[in-house]
């Protein structure tokens, strides 16, 4: 998901293509560009066209859609445990430019958010070296195969203090989930709601279909039949992130279009393996520490479970 400038924007004075031309070996397909500051999409529409009309709602939410089974199987957003992927790039950060990574685990924990049994995913933000957030982002699969968004706790950092942690959960606050991923994207569906919360936080974004059977390069390998889903806010025309999506990997790229878009961030998967159980025990410590936190910073919080192994 697209997130605001302090936790995950930073980078690229100038736009500078990322390690396109080291592919890692195994795979199949020519390389893409880097998406440019005003590139079309499939149908040929501007950057900062008008969506079109219709959408699908996060207010179509319904935790009785849910089995209580967790396993996410999404062929475009596949959550299997104890899977680390690493996504490394740049971004603007007021004019300069400011090198990100992105750490991403899926574990083996789960909790009960809004009726719902969630995955739990742990995410690091790095800018510079530093750590600058660290997140629990909850998500959950329905019986149609779409991946839902519920809730998140992150912790944000100035040099290796917590200044905030601007969390949301479905059904509080007036928070709702909302779709990360179609289980059939289709270039000509509407947009769909990501997730809502209100101010101070204002987590309004969008999603949807930009292109489909895309071929690209990434430093871990080469892949076919990329699905481009752009992330927008509508209070915020001509400004979009684009994420591609591998089939049975997920997220291997991010990029950026819009006469409006002023982070540029560019990032790409540079590294996808496995944890062992060394590795994972280290993953349950980290984790439980941070939903042990929420719980004394959120008083919402506490409408969630504890974390528990699935």
């Amino acid at each position: 998901m697209r997130k605001a400038a302090r936790r995950r924007a930073p980078a690229l004075a100038v736009l500078i293509p990322l390690l396109l031309a080291s592919c890692g070996g195994g795979g199949s397909g020519s390389s893409t560009p880097a998406p440019s500051a005003s590139p079309t999409s499939a149908s040929g529409s501007p950057s900062d066209a008008v969506e079109p009309t219709g959408t699908i709602a996060a207010t179509d939410f319904d935790p009785t859609n849910f089995d209580p089974a967790t396993p996410i199987d999404n062929q475009w957003f596949p959550m299997v445990p104890g899977t680390e992927t690493i996504l490394e790039g740049s971004a603007l950060d007021e004019g300069e430019r400011i090198e990100r990574k992105v750490i991403s685990t899926i574990t083996d924990m789960t909790k009960e958010v809004g009726g719902v049994r969630v995955v739990v995913a742990w995410e690091r933000d790095y800018t510079d070296g530093e750590l600058v957030e660290a997140e629990l982002a909850f998500w959950a699969q329905d019986r149609d195969g779409n991946v839902w968004h519920l809730g998140e706790y992150p912790e944000e950092y100035e040099q290796g203090k917590l200044i905030k942690s601007p969390g949301w959960i479905e059904g509080e606050e007036g928070a709702r989930a909302g779709i990360q991923m179609m289980a059939e994207p289709t270039l000509d569906a509407p947009s769909y709601e990501q997730g809502y919360a209100p101010p101070p936080i204002n987590w309004v974004d969008r999603g949807r279909t930009f292109e489909m059977g895309v071929e690209t390069c990434v430093p871990v390998d080469c892949y076919e039949d990329v699905l481009v889903i752009e992330e927008f806010e509508r209070t915020k025309p001509g400004a979009s992130q684009l994420k591609y999506y591998a089939p049975g990997v997920g997220n291997i790229r991010i990029g950026w279009r819009g006469k409006n878009e002023d982070e540029h961030e560019e990032l790409e998967l540079v590294s996808y393996r496995q944890l062992n159980a060394a590795q994972m025990e280290e993953v349950r410590a980290a984790v439980v520490k941070l939903d042990e936190n929420a719980f004394k910073r959120l008083p919402y919080y506490s409408s969630t479970t504890p974390v528990e192994p699935a």
